[in-house]
């Protein structure tokens, strides 16, 4: 057979894993799901029906202003429409910011400058965020319309209402130390009971109360963190998001050029510092005008104020914020590669996943990894999969669910009494009540203060929220993703082990090696160790995909669900495409890959077949 005859049956053979591939379908928002042959018809939660679409992502149409509502459900429709056909006519169709006026190809420009609560001005609109990705084919791994997300919480659920009062509890805590989370000794007793009271108003909430959220109430050491194996464990923030490695040409007697604790990551010759820029704590959409002009597409970016050139490690969940609203997506996961890839291991261990070949020294096997299961290979991977993610997300974000952004409920209190008004006369009296429901349990418990402008979600971002609906979260479906791929290639196995004077790290197999961790001191100049519980590898890449995503959550600009049908989607389309690859490698290599799973199953991948 010739080497042409063979890459066609090669491909032939990935098209028909793909073309039979077995989805995952859930019915609601749980991590439980069941395999369909076939992608099961895709569902939203019926929230879009109503008129005016209160809890529909509106953003960027014109708005009225009396009630924070759409001028006209047409407006909304030639929204659909364009996003359902993919043709640009139909997007320039769709009228975009306040009082726009439309004209064929070319739209003329707004006439007037916006405001902004800093008195700043523009006449910058921002266009929806590739509202068309979602109809692209891809060539490997799923297509981006074959996998899918539960419902999101609807209005009038108990979990619709515990996740808007979560995420205007972690604006009230911006400010605070993650030591609060973690460590009483590090953290300063007024922000321990200022988190405690916020923590205790949320557990009034039956979905709270109930412990429908991982099994248990809210506690400071649970708050705000994923339901992945290993992300109860140890500091709040991952390690891969604050510790670095030893610099350029470590090997022998060679002095290193770091220590791990100096938070810099060799990037080939040049440094990633692991510090972000400090952003001052001010938080932003807190005036109707500058709402209002927001959520009718005001392009307000880059203007968010900074303590100057001050850099620190990560912090509170501002500095998280920060990181997530400039971050390349997959820039997390491929710094965490870089550090694993320089990782010294204890003697007799592998530190790739046991069915990864070429792990023996060179004098045995003759071969090293590296266009094969090495370097390249695993970085390329990881920044892959992002793109391919990036696609279904926008799917279910576009053209399924529609879901409204945190910002914009905070809208619907603020203007409570017109909203509920207007709906009444548009025969949604079920709506206005169940806005109403939840707008009082949340002042019940303290989560919702003051009236007017008071009620509206403090952001951490002067734009708000991207130009593109909530639900899935583009940074949860590509961490889920790119974690995949980590958790694919390594030996999940192994435990964290971190010098107790924070100058090494390295891979170990023995958990009591691993019981140090690094925290930011009181100042966020330095990193610090403190004791903990083993932390395991895929114990910190769950965390750090859980950090990346929940950091969103910290900002404003997602929901809880968000993080957990994202993340799950994520993971599905990276070993899609990790099974499609490995009918390409070499027989007589026998390569596989075992992947624990983020619902705490696990799948192993071999000759285009998952075990």
């Amino acid at each position: 057979m010739t080497r042409r005859k063979q890459s066609f049956d090669i491909r032939v053979k990935a098209a028909e894993i793909a073309q039979n591939r077995k989805y995952t379908f859930r019915e609601s928002n749980t991590i439980a799901g069941q395999l369909e042959d076939q992608p099961a018809k895709q569902l939203a939660n019926g929230d879009e029906t109503l008129k005016l679409k209160p809890m529909s992502f509106t953003k960027g149409l014109p708005h009225d202003y009396a009630s924070g509502l759409i001028k006209s459900d047409d407006h909304f429709a030639k929204f659909v429409k364009g996003i359902d056909s993919g043709n640009p006519k139909d997007f320039i169709a769709t009228p975009l910011g306040p009082e726009a006026t439309l004209a064929d190809p070319v739209r003329e420009p707004i006439p007037k400058d916006w405001r902004s609560k800093r008195g700043e001005a523009t006449n910058d609109v921002r266009a929806w965020e590739s509202e068309s990705a979602g109809l692209a084919f891809d060539l490997q791994g799923p297509d981006a319309q074959a996998v899918m997300m539960p419902p999101a919480p609807k209005l009038g659920s108990d979990e619709l209402t515990a996740e808007i009062a979560e995420v205007y509890a972690q604006a009230a805590l911006r400010d605070l130390s993650f030591n609060v989370f973690y460590h009483p000794a590090k953290s300063k007793q007024k922000e321990r009971k200022a988190a405690q009271q916020v923590i205790d108003a949320l557990n009034k909430l039956p979905y709270f109360a109930e412990g429908k959220r991982n099994g248990a109430k809210l506690t400071l050491d649970n708050a705000f963190r994923g339901f992945t194996k290993g992300d109860m464990v140890g500091p709040y923030l991952s390690q891969f998001l604050l510790m670095g490695n030893n610099g350029l040409n470590t090997g022998g007697d060679v002095t290193p050029e770091f220590d791990v604790a100096d938070g810099f990551i060799n990037y080939g010759a040049i440094t990633i510092d692991q510090r972000v820029r400090r952003a001052k704590t001010i938080n932003y959409m807190t005036s109707w005008d500058e709402w209002f002009d927001v959520q009718n597409g005001a392009n307000f970016g880059g203007q968010e104020l900074y303590r100057g050139d001050d850099r620190r490690f990560m912090t509170t969940g501002r500095d998280l914020s920060t990181y997530v609203h400039y971050d390349a997506l997959y820039e997390a996961y491929l710094n965490a590669c870089l550090m694993l890839l320089e990782a010294k291991i204890g003697a007799g261990l592998d530190k790739f996943d046991h069915g990864i070949p070429f792990q023996g020294p060179d004098w045995k096997d003759h071969q090293q990894g590296f266009a094969l299961f090495g370097g390249p290979h695993i970085l390329s991977l990881v920044t892959e999969v992002a793109t391919r993610a990036l696609k279904a997300v926008r799917y279910q974000k576009f053209n399924v669910h529609r879901r409204l952004r945190p910002e914009a409920l905070g809208g619907r209190f603020a203007r409570l009494d017109k909203v509920t008004s207007d709906l009444h006369k548009l025969g949604e009296s079920e709506a206005a009540e169940n806005f109403g429901k939840m707008f009082k349990e949340l002042k019940h418990v303290g989560i919702l203060k003051g009236d007017g402008d008071d009620l509206l979600l403090p952001m951490a971002f002067v734009e708000g929220s991207p130009m593109h609906p909530t639900y899935g979260a583009g940074h949860a479906t590509v961490a889920g993703a790119c974690v995949t791929i980590l958790k694919a290639f390594f030996n999940t196995d192994l435990y964290l082990r971190i010098a107790e004077d924070g100058d090494t790290f390295s891979l170990s197999g023995d958990e009591r090696e691993s019981n140090c961790a690094f925290v930011p001191n009181n100042s966020g100049k330095r990193l610090q160790t403190v004791s903990t519980k083993p932390l395991t590898l895929e114990g910190e890449l769950n965390k750090l995909a859980a950090n990346i995503a929940i950091g969103r959550d910290w900002a404003g600009v997602h929901y809880y669900s968000d993080y957990v049908q994202s993340l799950l989607m994520g993971e599905e389309i990276a070993i899609g495409i990790l099974q499609e690859q490995s009918i390409t490698y070499t027989p007589a290599e026998q390569v596989s890959m075992t992947v624990n799973k983020f619902d705490g199953s696990s799948v192993t991948i071999k000759d285009g077949e998952l075990h």
